[in-house]
């Protein structure tokens, strides 16, 4: 796992610009503590930022091969689960070898089937190559979007980074918010290839960009298509009991210390059930952690969106396969520190407003980091599996809009309502919404004979594979990042991804309940209390403290009136909010309160320009 970044320029000599490439190279030092290298050419830089994980002493980069028409350099982001058949298919091909590591495999899968190197990988990646011989370059990016990866379009090439803070060092590249940018951030909707940033954009999931001196061209090698599944029920079971432990598997290979993430859900339970069987085979005890909250248990009181506190579950997994658990526990103070806020920002660089879910998420890695350099999560199942509620609520399912928005809770509350009047007549968000999500329902494949009901669920888990779920992989990409932690994701393999989206959604809840496959392809490692357990999302605390000490943050920006944060955020809610008794404050106050304040923060971080007529 790394940090890239690079420039092209075909009408500058780019060796005189090494500060400028240094700087952008520099940002991604979070992503890679370990190394750093840079390959500078006349019309070409490269940087990278590595953490090692393969082959420690032999992964460097940027990464380059010599052909008789010209070197080919890649810096590369991510891991190549298959690498080790790769690397045998290309021996029989000819190659050989100076390192163990991924990259190289990478490298010269590209040396030997060009673009198509991206349908023999399986993995999470994000990669740039220079190809020397017809001065291009090209950059690809995961199935699933595991992986983030900005670019800007210059008048003579491109700037890219994994992050946009390597882009924005670059002075060609200005810190312009527009309408449109601030207009996706207000609607949830990830709307593709969006950046916040104006003239930034993401490689999309499962895309090629390829630059020359012709322009960008964009090229998608994967989508997510409409199959027949002709397995019955204990077939497919089985099906994804095998996938599952041949992708945990996969997934542990790493030369340094691993873990997995457990919460005590099924997702979490189940890569860990399946982590811990495997390395006891080798005889390793597994490591897992957990992110809990002081005195969370004990006061615990149901919502409308948890329905059981984590702990005991946990407790039940941690027992069942004798891990060497560690709960990482949070008070409020560390939860609305200022400057883990912004440490959040920093990762993110947009602001996002999740609150304690996002911080709580940093903190957790940042402990876990001290102990483990590689984790396993079960992020993505909800997506794959059908696993949130909104899946089960009529109205949702069937409202003519992201399933996600028309739910509501006060996890998916309305987040306009700190918005001045004034702006949100500007935004006209109802009309973008309804914009974006025609669009997305128009990109679904059915098949032909589908019922009302399964063309209707596989439009909704269309929506979630390849909007929703990726808004995730960002957040947990970018507050893992960070701290130099690597998360991975086994429920995002694009062989399970497909398997399970061909799968009828009267089998994906054939037992009656969500996620009727996974609970019944691992129920020989769950304990009985997990494989019985409600859907519960990532933990929120219920601490009152945590709203009072928002309200004292929020008086203190209320202090400075002349701050930009109220050309976006009205000034009378903000004190209205500040006022509220603190145990009794509505949760979307409390919502808005920390959008308020990673705004104020993020304005103060980054000083954007805001174009919003």
């Amino acid at each position: 796992m790394c940090g890239i970044a690079g420039w092209v320029s075909y009408d500058a000599d780019l060796t005189r610009r090494q500060d400028v490439v240094d700087a952008m190279t520099g940002t991604m030092a979070c992503r890679g503590p370990d190394d750093s290298g840079t390959w500078v050419r006349r019309h070409v830089a490269l940087g990278h930022r590595r953490l090692a994980i393969i082959d420690l002493p032999g992964g460097r980069q940027p990464m380059t091969v010599s052909t008789p028409n010209g070197e080919v350099a890649m810096v590369y982001s991510g891991e190549a689960y298959n690498f080790t058949e790769l690397k045998e298919e290309l021996t029989k091909l000819g190659h050989t070898w100076e390192t163990d590591s991924d990259t190289e495999v990478v490298l010269h899968g590209y040396l030997q089937w060009g673009d198509a190197v991206v349908d023999h990988l399986n993995g999470m990646y994000a990669f740039a190559i220079w190809d020397e011989r017809d001065d291009r370059l090209v950059m690809i990016r995961d199935r699933m979007g595991i992986k983030p990866f900005y670019y800007y379009p210059t008048p003579d090439g491109v700037l890219f980074g994994s992050e946009p803070k390597a882009i924005l060092a670059n002075p060609l590249a200005r810190k312009v918010v527009d309408s449109d940018g601030l207009r996706e951030l207000m609607a949830f909707t990830k709307k593709p290839g969006w950046s916040l940033w104006k003239g930034m954009e993401e490689v999309q999931p499962g895309t090629i960009v390829t630059v020359s001196r012709e322009g960008v061209r964009t090229r998608t090698y994967w989508k997510l298509d409409a199959k027949q599944h002709t397995d019955d029920q204990e077939t497919t079971v089985a099906r994804v009991r095998e996938l599952m432990t041949d992708i945990v598997n996969r997934q542990l290979v790493a030369d340094v210390p691993r873990c997995v993430l457990l919460s005590g859900g099924l997702d979490s339970s189940a890569v860990t059930g399946l982590a811990a069987a495997r390395l006891a085979e080798q005889g390793e005890q597994l490591r897992t952690f957990s992110v809990d909250f002081f005195g969370q248990e004990e006061n615990f009181k149901p919502d409308e969106m948890r329905d059981t506190a984590d702990s005991p579950f946990v407790r039940d997994v941690a027992s069942l396969v004798g891990s060497a658990h560690q709960d990482v526990v949070l008070n409020p103070a560390e939860l609305t520190d200022p400057e883990v806020r912004r440490a959040v920002l920093r990762a993110r660089d947009i602001p996002a407003g999740l609150g304690d879910m996002d911080t709580s998420l940093y903190l957790l890695f940042k402990a876990i980091r001290g102990e483990s350099t590689v984790a396993l999560s079960g992020e993505s199942a909800d997506e794959v599996f059908g696993g949130y509620r909104w899946f089960f609520d009529e109205a949702s399912v069937n409202a003519e809009m992201f399933p996600w928005i028309a739910f509501r809770s006060a996890m998916m509350t309305d987040r306009t309502s700190i918005y001045t009047p004034e702006l949100m007549a500007k935004m006209n968000l109802e009309s973008y919404l309804r914009d974006e999500y025609r669009s997305a329902v128009a990109s679904v494949e059915h098949l032909d004979g589908e019922s009302a009901v399964e063309a209707r669920m596989r439009t909704i888990c269309h929506l979630h594979l390849t909007r929703f779920v990726r808004m995730l992989l960002d957040r947990k990409d970018r507050a893992s990042m960070a701290v130099g932690l690597e998360v991975r994701v086994p429920f995002c393999d694009h062989r399970l991804v497909e398997y399970v989206y061909n799968t009828p959604w009267s089998l994906k809840t054939f037992d009656g309940r969500e996620k009727s496959l996974l609970r019944h392809a691992t129920s020989h490692v769950l304990p009985a209390s997990v494989a019985q357990r409600v859907k519960s999302p990532y933990p929120s605390t219920q601490d009152p403290g945590y709203a009072a000490a928002l309200q004292q943050q929020a008086k203190e920006v209320l202090a400075e009136p002349g701050h930009a944060v109220f050309d976006l955020v009205d000034r009378s809610w903000t004190h209205r909010v500040s006022e509220v008794d603190s145990a009794a404050m509505d949760p979307a106050d409390r919502v808005g309160l920390d959008r308020l304040l990673d705004l104020y923060h993020w304005i103060e971080m980054y000083s954007p320009e805001l174009r919003l007529d």
